[in-house]
């Protein structure tokens, strides 16, 4: 009976506690920030997942250079990405402007996403070997300059 519980235990542990290389971090207005990796192979996939965002406010999702504090990240990998996905950015509105209708990811129900962010050892001319990347997530454009959203989760590219 000692070996099932222990066996049941360790299972249910495993999984609501994130892996090792796994990270989490709060925001400003109580949202949080998962990725499934905080140190990846250049190239590689990194499950980012949110929940308890503003759907009210659009966020850009994407894989960036660490700026100085209070600066806007960027430059971030993807770039200008007309679709409004792609593999290394985002942009997840539940309220686009009629522009972007069909150009943004909705956000699930009480603020939720899950993307795959690609990860690069170069976003243009930085190599994120020498200089801080992470998996960033900041207002859209309509909330440019309001900084209280950005959230980062440094990676850590092999």
């Amino acid at each position: 009976m000692r070996k099932i519980f222990f066996v049941v235990f360790t299972l249910l542990a495993s999984a609501i506690s994130p892996g090792a290389n796994a990270a989490i971090v709060k925001g400003a207005q109580g949202q949080v920030l998962s990725v499934s990796a905080k140190t990846a192979k250049s190239g590689s996939m990194i499950t980012v997942k949110g929940r308890g965002f503003d759907e009210t406010v659009g966020i850009y999702l994407a894989f960036c250079v660490v700026p100085k504090k209070g600066q806007l990240p960027t430059p971030c990998g993807g770039g200008i990405n007309k679709a409004g996905v792609g593999e290394a950015s985002f942009w997840i509105s539940s309220n686009p402007p009629p522009y972007a209708v069909g150009l943004t990811q909705e956000f699930l129900p009480v603020g939720r996403f899950k993307e795959k962010v690609q990860v690069s050892r170069k976003i243009g001319e930085f190599d994120c070997a020498k200089v801080r990347c992470a998996i960033t997530v900041r207002a859209d454009h309509l909330r440019g300059q309001d900084r209280s959203y950005d959230m980062f989760i440094p990676i850590k590219i092999k």
